[in-house]
């Protein structure tokens, strides 16, 4: 692997450092944000609430960054200059812990820290050029860093008070910051076929299908994302390591599938990649949901998040390639993330943050529901626009 890497100058290890410590953040901050929030004091809706922030920054800031950086192509400045900021601003929770300080500096942290990761990928895929089945095997590195965070600080959580956690956030902060700076930009080559209008094909039917399922799988996640550690911990007595031992084993599965992704691309066709990780989705939801107490069945669940997220986002990045050429690469991306893990996120951490008390099992049963709707309408309206078909086999 690595020699094929070396031969094309990939920068493979500074590209996979990057994703790592990015995603030990995620790895920090979803597990035990809420946990964090509930020891300070919070309400299962004052979490709904600062987790959803954290999701609806994403709505807006991919999308102002992803214009800004294909209009001035100042992508990795952008990046840089997002994580320095995201650093500064986070530093505010070590100064004050009250809600409206919380949710301003919430807020403002990560609109800066929301830019970074879809111009990342556009700077990865320059740099796979042609290679761009390889992207799995760098992207799969943010999975590690997601395991390596979530289960040594379910070990520090089970030793030390869970108030420590925003100086664990801050350090990964600073390191993605730090990785930034050691990479250079590479040249995408600004094409003239990226001109059909962006509009024009984001409003394709199969577009709007795809976007909609998007919304929908993350707004299933935002129960899990908000409340999965909570849950395992207070509804059934985990321990802190067991439960992020859990997490790690879902994020696991989620790597080996990024690992055979670049075989399954060629096999299986886009749409039923997408459909067949709906519905396990559907299934993995009504587990948690119902069969927490069982061990087994919660580890088989977590086994599932190989489709729900991996299989999804391997897919979805795919088709996002393949419908948006050259330019409007950048803001496609942001798109897809801010109406998927924004939009769709924070809609599911809000309805999860209000229902939460009332009932997890039929939290649980509502995410799989919405997931439900989504693979209905990929199976009635997904399919790829006819321009697109040219430039792939996968149909």
């Amino acid at each position: 692997m690595s020699l094929s890497f070396a031969q094309q100058a990939i920068p493979y290890w500074r590209l996979s450092g990057f994703y790592f410590f990015y995603f030990a953040v995620v790895g920090t901050l979803i597990p035990y944000w809420g946990v964090y929030l509930k020891d300070l004091g919070y309400s299962s809706q004052d979490v709904g609430v600062l987790s959803a922030i954290i999701m609806a920054t994403r709505i807006i800031a991919p999308n102002f960054w992803g214009w800004l950086a294909d209009h001035t192509r100042q992508r990795l400045r952008i990046i840089r200059m997002g994580s320095f900021a995201a650093c500064i601003i986070f530093a505010g929770i070590l100064l004050d812990q009250r809600y409206w300080w919380l949710v301003l500096v919430v807020s403002c942290y990560t609109f800066f820290w929301h830019a970074v990761l879809p111009q990342f990928e556009v700077i990865t895929l320059g740099y796979l050029g042609n290679n761009y089945h390889r992207y799995s095997q760098i992207r799969l590195w943010g999975s590690l860093g997601f395991i390596a965070a979530v289960v040594g600080l379910g070990l520090v959580f089970d030793v030390l008070p869970v108030r420590y956690l925003p100086l664990f956030i801050l350090t990964f902060l600073i390191l993605i910051w730090l990785s930034s700076l050691s990479l250079q930009d590479a040249s995408i080559k600004k094409s003239d076929t990226a001109r059909g209008g962006f509009l024009q094909l984001v409003l394709q039917p199969g577009m709007l299908c795809f976007l909609a399922a998007s919304f929908l799988l993350q707004l299933s996640h935002g129960p899990y994302y908000t409340f999965y550690t909570l849950y395992l911990v207070e509804n059934y007595a985990y321990t802190s390591t067991a439960a992020g031992l859990l997490w790690a084993l879902g994020v696991l599965a989620e790597v080996a599938i990024f690992i055979v992704m670049h075989r399954l691309l060629p096999q299986f066709s886009l749409r039923h990649l997408l459909i067949f990780s709906l519905l396990a989705t559907a299934v993995r939801w009504l587990l948690i949901g119902f069969y927490a107490d069982s061990l087994a069945i919660l580890l088989f669940a977590q086994l599932l998040h190989a489709c729900s997220f991996g299989i999804a986002h391997a897919a979805a990045i795919e088709w996002i390639r393949i419908h948006f050429q050259g330019s409007h690469q950048g803001q496609a991306q942001a798109m897809y993330s801010s109406l998927g893990f924004g939009a769709g996120g924070a809609a599911g951490a809000l309805i999860g943050g209000l229902l939460w008390d009332y009932s997890a099992a039929m939290t649980y049963t509502l995410a799989a529901a919405a997931v439900l709707l989504a693979a209905v309408l990929c199976i009635v309206w997904l399919y790829p626009s006819p321009d697109a078909v040219g430039h792939s086999h996968h149909g």
